[in-house]
């Protein structure tokens, strides 16, 4: 049984001071996870200019929340769909040719419920090239998705995927998996 008196995140480096954590809720909340700036581009040149590391012909929808910029690389030909949340803690590192459809929730950080003081846990997510998360999947933290990957619709990803791999989880999405692809 966890007991939130003896929990302490002083631990826990978020990147950034403060005062650049505080411009970039603003920033966030006006630009990225809102209907306000529909243009990619310039939504590109803030992230680059609060530290991610973006490549060419990325594309971001509106209301996509990133929790801290400066802990975010994204490649090339990239699109990621409206409501998307990277809630990147620590790094996510998503490839070149990648689909993050509607909704999906990229999770670094938890919490050990082992422990009474519920202590903080991040670990790094990648996400590599040629992947398609489907709409309302959930990438939970330390997981890798290789090369070649589709994550079905609604999955939850709690260890690494194989390269070449059609991810789903219940009997009733692979039967329709396989009738697609057969």
């Amino acid at each position: 049984m966890q007991d939130l008196s003896l929990y302490n995140n002083k631990s826990f480096d978020p990147g950034a001071g403060v005062f650049v954590r505080a411009l970039w809720y603003c920033v966030n909340a006006l630009f990225f996870d809102s209907w306000l700036m529909p243009l990619s581009k310039v939504k590109i040149i803030i992230l680059r200019a609060f530290g991610a590391n973006i490549g060419n012909n990325v594309v971001i929808k509106p209301k996509v929340n990133i929790k801290y910029p400066w802990n975010l690389k994204i490649g090339d030909n990239v699109w990621i769909g409206e409501r998307v949340w990277i809630d990147n803690l620590t790094l996510v590192d998503i490839g070149n040719n990648v689909c993050i459809s509607q909704g999906v929730y990229l999770l670094t950080g938890n919490h050990n419920f082992k422990k009474r003081s519920f202590d903080l846990m991040v670990r790094t997510i990648v996400i590599k090239d040629c992947v398609w998360l489907g709409a309302k999947s959930i990438i939970t933290p330390g997981v890798v998705v290789n090369e070649n990957v589709v994550v079905t619709v609604g999955q939850i990803v709690t260890k690494d995927i194989s390269q070449n791999t059609i991810f789903v989880t219940s009997k009733e999405d692979c039967s329709r998996v396989r009738s697609v692809v057969d």
